[in-house]
């Protein structure tokens, strides 16, 4: 058989599962003899089915083959004929003693005679080799260890114990790509093909009016992922007037959940000796993954990745929300020993409660400032906490700023009745402005300032009736606020001017929530309405691309992980009962239920991601957790009780806190150790308004080589608590835009700042300190002060960074650098040193680089060996990576992406490498000589170099 008829088969395989046609499946693995389902074997071995264990191995080897597989058969049929034995059947012994056992009498005449002459025990266990031999199970379960030994060793079982690597339904997808082609061929095709065969070749017939070609948005057509030849999906984008070709994650919502992973199977001359209890021991550790499906458990791109990269790292904006690397595990049930997180890592130490004197209806923490909380209550008022003092700093209460531009039903509305709430507040990417959704019609956009200094931006009377939800995203590069209401309706409005962009209408009931996003370009919105039903809309007014039942019929809220790869939903239905769910992009399916939600929930069960690793929720009086890649319930806190039954819940970007709402009108504040020093930390730094830009000219990163887009994902509705993400950034994240400085493009703003030179000409008008240092003394090779200019990070030549603080004191009250009150040095409490690697180098005789993040969480740096990235809070070393030669001389974080770096080498080049990905996407020359410096512009997609040569 030909290659691609062998690939043919394994395709035919892969559909056959997904279908669930398990037979057929299993008979075509042992007729065409191309892959050995191990699992499928263990099952039937497990289950005693030994006339169907020797028929499927008989599509693989035979008896005679070779003395492995002589062995394989002999154990099975030694095994059956104890069985009878042990059962007193013996007709069925003398049987199986005939057909089966009498051909290894030709290769050991001793060994048939003593099997025979167990027939005259009274019990085989008489027998001295035969002894140890326990119950059925248990010697099925031995035998079985055995049985893989001998498979794996087998060389007729070669490559045929593991399925090939295969992305889900791909054989669907070839068959779309085709029809695809032929769509494109047709003289004059349809924008909605109504394909119902696959014997005979697509043709559209003639259109019914002139309508110009656009991409295909049939289901069957729908999941045709990029390839060469055909047009991106950015080609396709939001942005245009045609109808947009569907991104993966919307285009697959059509198919079957996805398979899961082919376990590895495990690797021992014909006797009659039992085999020993190593064998046991295998079985209690079994190297096969546990699962529920005794089907063959395919491979799925997930698997192929984790394959593929052993150290894939991505890097959002603050610490302890870098993934050490986390990926989807693609079975249920399994346990991820790899992961270095802990329960630990868990907020679960109440350390502050906030007394907010009104029921909290919604909590964002700042995505940059993460000692501030913004709440709102169900008596319209929205406050600004910060949660290292506890302290209050902004307050406002619930009022029209223009009645007079209001609508009559609303200004009606109001006159009976002026009291509303708050029904979600969320802050912008980069924190300087901030939205609030109101139960009446209402949206209110704010600008902060820093303190107390919140400013009246917008006032968008955005539904008819209460406004469910708000998010903000970057549809068209520009800063976007999306909304949706009782009245049905999704709307999009450009959030500097209020100027409505996009209404998107479909839903049949009340939208619940909403979940921007965006995958390859394409930018979208997840809506859910209170009927159950989700929807996905593009910027493209054309419609729902998505329409789909949320489990239960369950008013739901959706939310993607930090990193923007996997998607969660979490509802309840009128019932009471709760869902809470992964889904598979992909499929459009749930990929896994997981367990520990009540049945009977009061409210609708509000719930948050963190590390993109943990799902928490409030239920049951109570805070729950669940590890991702975990179906069952990890654990829970009271946080020291008085909680409401369905709490409102919302992580910080870091997940190091966690705000709880309370039943008496207060805010819990929950931390893990990390949370813990991050509070005493902060307690001597002042917030930072020049870090927050005015909203009005604010704008979306630029779309260059060296980033993407943003996108933002929002939910929340009239009595429910806790909202969901609200904005996905640069990174994909909803708390990872800590680093990104607005783009300032207003002209009299920066006409506004008069810069004066100050001649320096006299000794007196300089100030020394000398930095203590309790380490040892060494040459400082490289020095610089942090962004928050309250401390300063120095590299020494034997290759160790120093860190001094500033802290804030009666002499120091703003707590910045200062000659006036000495620094002190600064050590985590685990005493660790923020050493870089410098493998056989000698790092007297390297060029020294470092790079800080812009939020100062992270530090980049080499001595002449790998490049390293510390976090600068534990000092722990995250990764390592870019052994020399060439050495990295000049490292340099881009202004908008904190995940893409560029690295000045000393071979003279630059290479612009993206840490998510683990990958260079770019490598520039010019230069010859070592790079000596890099800069990136923020307003410009521009990077300048200088190097030795210059």
């Amino acid at each position: 058989m030909s290659s691609l008829s062998r690939e043919l088969v394994f395709l035919i395989l892969q559909f056959l599962d997904e279908e669930k046609f398990k037979d057929t499946v299993h008979k075509l693995e042992q007729e065409s003899g191309f892959f050995f389902n191990l699992r499928y074997f263990e099952e039937m071995v497990t289950n005693g089915e030994w006339d169907e264990v020797e028929k499927y191995l008989s599509g693989f080897t035979k008896v005679d083959d070779n003395r492995y597989s002589m062995k394989i058969f002999f154990e099975i049929r030694k095994q059956k004929y104890l069985e009878a034995l042990d059962k007193r059947d013996r007709t069925k012994a003398v049987e199986i003693l005939v057909k089966d056992l009498k051909v290894f009498s030709a290769f050991n005449e001793e060994l048939f005679k003593e099997i025979t002459h167990l027939l005259t025990l009274e019990n085989f266990r008489e027998n001295e080799q035969l002894s140890k031999y326990g119950d059925t199970k248990s010697a099925r379960g031995i035998m079985l260890a055995e049985l893989k030994k001998l498979i794996e060793a087998n060389p007729l079982f070669r490559d045929k114990l593991q399925f090939p690597t295969l992305k889900n339904s791909r054989l669907r997808t070839l068959i779309n790509q085709r029809s695809h082609i032929l769509h494109q061929l047709c003289k004059n095709p349809r924008p909605n093909p109504d394909i119902k065969t696959l014997f005979v070749d697509h043709s559209c017939g003639q259109p019914n009016g002139a309508r110009a070609p656009s991409p295909v948005t049939n289901p069957l057509m729908s999941a045709v992922p990029k390839a060469g030849g055909f047009p991106p999906l950015g080609a396709h984008g939001p942005f245009q007037p045609t109808p947009a070709a569907l991104p993966t994650s919307l285009a697959g919502w059509m198919a079957n959940p996805t398979p899961v992973p082919h376990p590895v199977a495990s690797a021992g001359p014909i006797g009659l000796t039992a085999p020993n209890n190593a064998g046991a021991a295998i079985l209690k550790r079994p190297r096969t993954p546990p699962t529920n499906n005794p089907a063959l458990d395919y491979q799925s791109a997930d698997s192929e990745h984790v394959l593929k990269r052993s150290r894939p790292f991505a890097m959002p904006d603050e610490v302890n929300n870098l993934p050490v690397t986390i990926l989807p595990v693609p079975y249920a049930g399994q346990t991820h020993g790899q992961s270095s997180y802990s329960l630990d890592d868990l907020p679960k130490t109440v350390v502050m409660t906030l007394s907010q004197g009104s029921a909290v209806k919604s909590m964002d923490f700042h995505p940059v400032q993460q000692i501030l909380l913004l709440v709102g209550t169900n008596i319209g008022d929205i406050m600004v906490w910060e949660v290292g003092s506890g302290e209050k700093i902004a307050h406002k209460a619930f009022k029209v700023w223009d009645l007079s531009a209001c609508s009559m039903p609303l200004q009606a509305s109001l006159a009976n009745d002026y009291t509303v709430s708050v029904n979600r507040v969320v802050w912008s990417p980069d924190g300087a402005v901030f939205g609030v959704a109101y139960s009446k019609h209402i949206v209110h956009i704010y600008s902060y300032h820093g303190g107390d200094d919140l400013r009246n931006r917008l006032e968008i009377e955005a539904h008819a009736g209460s406004v469910n939800d708000l998010a903000f995203s970057y549809p068209n590069k520009q800063l976007s606020v999306v909304t949706c209401g009782e009245d049905r309706v999704i709307k999009v409005w450009d959030a500097a001017s209020g100027a409505k962009q996009h209404t998107f209408e479909g839903h049949e009931a009340p939208v619940y929530s909403i979940c921007p996003h965006h995958k390859e370009n394409i930018q979208f919105i997840f809506s859910t309405a209170t009927d159950g039903k989700i929807k996905a809309w593009l910027y493209d007014n054309m419609g729902s691309r998505v329409d789909y039942n949320a489990p239960g019929q369950s008013s739901t809220t959706m939310q993607y992980s930090a990193d923007g790869t996997r998607l969660f939903s979490c509802g309840t239905n009128k019932e009471g009962e709760s869902f809470l769910v992964e889904w598979n992009e992909s499929e459009g399916a749930v990929k896994r239920t997981y367990f520990g939600l009540g049945k009977r929930s009061v409210g609708v069960v509000q719930f948050d991601t963190t590390k993109n690793r943990f799902l928490a929720a409030g239920d049951e009086f109570s805070v729950k957790f669940w590890d991702m890649d975990n179906l069952n319930l990890l654990t829970s806190t009271p946080a020291d009780g008085g909680l409401p039954p369905s709490p409102c819940i919302r992580f910080n970007k870091e997940g190091t806190l966690l705000a709880v709402s309370t039943d008496d009108n207060g805010v819990k504040i929950l931390a893990n150790s990390d949370g813990v020093r991050f509070l005493r930390t902060v307690e001597n730094r002042s917030f930072d308004a020049s870090r927050v830009a005015p909203a009005a000219i604010v704008k979306a990163p630029s779309v260059g080589p060296f980033g993407s887009n943003n996108a933002t994902i929002g939910t929340t509705i009239g009595d429910r608590a806790a909202p969901v993400t609200a904005i996905v950034g640069t990174n994909n994240d909803a708390r990872t835009l800590a680093d990104i400085k607005p783009r300032i493009t207003d002209e009299s703003a920066e006409k506004s700042r008069i810069w004066k030179l100050t001649e320096i000409n006299e000794p007196s008008q300089c100030r020394s300190l000398r930095l203590p240092d309790s380490l040892t003394a060494m040459r400082v090779s490289r020095l610089i002060y942090t962004n928050s200019g309250v401390a300063i990070l120095a590299l020494a030549s034997n290759a160790v960074h120093k860190l001094w603080k500033w802290q804030r004191n009666d002499r120091n009250v703003t707590g910045k650098a200062t000659t006036s009150v000495a620094p002190q040095l600064w050590l985590p409490s685990s005493g660790i040193l923020m050493t870089n690697d410098i493998s056989d180098t000698n790092p007297e005789d390297a060029v020294p680089c470092f790079a800080l993040s812009k939020n100062d969480s992270y530090v980049m740096s080499a001595s002449g060996g790998k490049i390293s990235l510390f976090n600068m809070m534990t000092f722990k070393t995250m990764t390592t990576f870019m052994p020399p030669p060439p050495a990295a001389t000049f490292l340099a974080f881009h202004p908008q992406d904190n995940n893409i770096i560029a690295i000045g080498m000393d071979d003279s080049s630059i290479q612009i490498y993206n840490v998510r990905v683990d990958e260079v996407k770019t490598k520039l020359k010019g230069h010859q000589k070592r790079i000596t410096g890099l800069a990136f512009s923020h307003t410009l997609n521009v990077l300048v170099s200088s190097g030795a040569d210059s």
